[in-house]
């Protein structure tokens, strides 16, 4: 009986490392920090989801996929993967969004592999992805 109970505890911590280091978490939520002031109380303006999908294309797509799952060829060799954008567009704010786009993963404790991209596109730019990305399905 002791063998058994001690060979079943094996056995359970070794399966929760194994999912543990494989994502096991299986789609939970991920927990998000608030935006900065500055960025908080940013609000969407009228965006262009064509010109989104333009830029997504040439920026994006190569880490976060044609869909936005975070399963593009690039993202493959990132620890951790991207993120899924699918997913982020439902559960985060706008404010959240052009944030992480600006200022990149790290600002927010997230993958320092997502690039910032304030003085590289416009905030109008950013906002067209983000409008772009509210597209994905």
């Amino acid at each position: 009986m002791k063998k058994t109970f001690w060979s079943l505890l094996v056995v359970a911590i070794l399966s929760a490392l194994v999912l543990t280091a494989c994502g096991g978490g299986g789609g939970a939520s991920i927990t998000r920090v608030d935006p900065p002031a500055d960025y908080a109380s940013k609000t969407s303006p009228a965006a262009d989801a064509a010109a989104g999908q333009t830029i997504y294309t040439q920026n994006c797509t190569s880490c976060h996929g044609d869909a936005g799952l975070g399963d593009g060829p690039a993202g493959a060799a990132l620890d951790p993967v991207p993120g899924n954008l699918q997913t982020a567009a439902k559960e985060a704010s706008d404010a959240y969004l052009f944030w992480i786009i600006s200022e990149g993963g790290a600002a927010a404790s997230r993958s320092a592999s997502m690039a910032a991209y304030k003085g590289v596109l416009s905030e109008a730019d950013i906002w067209n992805v983000i409008a772009y990305i509210k597209t994905l399905k």
